[in-house]
């Protein structure tokens, strides 16, 4: 049976025959990853079934990146039970304090995850390491619970919706811009427990941090998860971050995909998520006199050091708009660092950015960076429900670090080309 890229990596990790969509089956588990919000939940459930160790205490990670530094005492409660656990259990991949940093950054620079892995995580982003070739999706917490105690769990295997990108953009267009496309094209539930593949000539030009951004917002259409081939670059990437032996994965020729989705970018132009849902995607041209109070740089979406280095060339020698608050937080220690020595976090500092420590932060509405009744922020997170960053009343539009960069300076939402 010629296979999609969701089925071939199922297959590989299970003793089932992968059949068909929609067919339950058995896989085990590359690695387990929970947070300092989920992962308190997961522990409860992992004592209530009356395990005693976990799998594998290298196959388990625990990131405590989304109230750290903890912003009151019930995070600290949380962070501490966290703690706790991976000591009880031995897990040699705890995060916390100044080696944690955004848990889907994190974990591809440390060369944990990449080209065929199955990963599941408590945490409904950890679609992001698509990027990277592997099967990885988000699950409740009573799930991952069982994972790190079995080192399985249970898939239907998903139908794949092929999406082609092909064309010529501009030095305007990022990735962020073809996944918000994308989303606003088929919707929030475009994808529902479906597998978004992606391919075409614009997707083998794309670098892997750009690949991860689009894998990471694969939920935001229902996605299950996100695939990219794991080609060439892919493997550069990961052996070049210490994952062990990394291969390259392709689709089947003679694939069975239940959609097929073309997107031609040329002329297209920087795209924008409007409150209150990431399918609410319109052209920044289309937006006018949308003032500003906050703007976000950084999550597992856009906080990577490409990420950055677009931002910092737009904002370059201007000052951040005296109503903007810019927040930049670079999303792991090691992104910090190499910000710090290219002399990107200067240019933000003399511009007028805030800098903060690695940390989801804002993007969950947590702290360093909440908003208030009335007032609008432009982010490079993955979601802009209502009240998703503060306030019911507040508004969160989604854009890329270079609108983003752009927009702190005029005090509104702008095509970067009109600096």
């Amino acid at each position: 049976m010629a296979m999609t890229l969701a089925q071939k990596i199922l297959q590989k990790h299970s003793s089932d025959q992968v059949k068909e969509a929609g067919q339950i089956v058995r896989a085990r588990t590359s690695m387990v990853l929970a947070n300092d919000i989920t992962a308190p939940l997961s522990i409860d459930s992992f004592r209530k079934m009356g395990a005693k160790k976990v799998f594998d205490r290298e196959k388990v990670a625990l990131v405590c990146d989304h109230f750290t530094p903890n912003k009151d005492i019930d995070s600290a409660e949380q962070v501490k039970k966290v703690r706790e656990f991976a000591k009880e259990m031995d897990v040699v991949h705890y995060y916390e304090g100044g080696n944690v940093g955004v848990e889907h950054a994190l974990l591809p620079e440390l060369g944990l995850v990449g080209p065929g892995d199955i990963v599941v995580g408590a945490d409904s982003h950890t679609c992001t390491y698509g990027g990277l070739g592997a099967f990885a999706t988000g699950m409740g917490s009573t799930d991952i619970a069982a994972a790190m105690a079995l080192g399985e769990t249970w898939f239907k295997v998903p139908e794949t919706i092929k999406v082609n990108i092909s064309g010529q953009h501009d030095k305007y267009i990022t990735s962020k811009d073809l996944i918000l496309h994308l989303i606003g094209l088929i919707g929030v539930d475009g994808a529902l427990y479906r597998a978004l593949e992606f391919t075409g000539p614009v997707i083998s030009d794309m670098e892997v941090e750009g690949r991860m951004t689009m894998a990471n917002m694969a939920i935001e259409a229902g996605g299950k998860v996100g695939l990219f081939p794991a080609d060439a670059k892919t493997v550069d990437y990961c052996r070049s971050n210490g994952f062990a032996n990394p291969e390259e994965i392709y689709p089947d020729e003679g694939a069975v995909y239940c959609r097929e989705v073309n997107i031609d970018v040329t002329g297209m132009a920087p795209q924008i998520a409007c409150p209150h849902l990431p399918d609410n995607v319109k052209s920044v041209d289309e937006l006018i006199n949308i003032r500003l109070d906050q703007v976000v740089l950084g999550s597992c979406t856009n906080g990577r050091i490409s990420d950055l280095r677009q931002a910092a060339e737009i904002i370059k020698g201007h000052k951040v708009h005296k109503d903007v608050r810019f927040i930049v937080l670079p999303a792991t220690p090691k992104i910090y660092e190499q910000a710090l020595d290219e002399g990107l976090l200067s240019i933000f500092i003399k511009a007028g950015a805030i800098v903060g420590p690695p940390t989801c932060g804002p993007c969950l509405g947590g702290h360093m960076g909440i908003l208030a009744a009335g007032e609008k922020c432009l982010a490079t997170t993955n979601r802009n429900f209502k009240g998703r960053m503060g306030s019911l009343e507040s508004e969160v539009y989604l854009g890329s670090p270079i609108v983003a960069a752009a927009s702190a300076v005029a005090g509104e939402i702008i095509h970067p080309a009109r600096m």
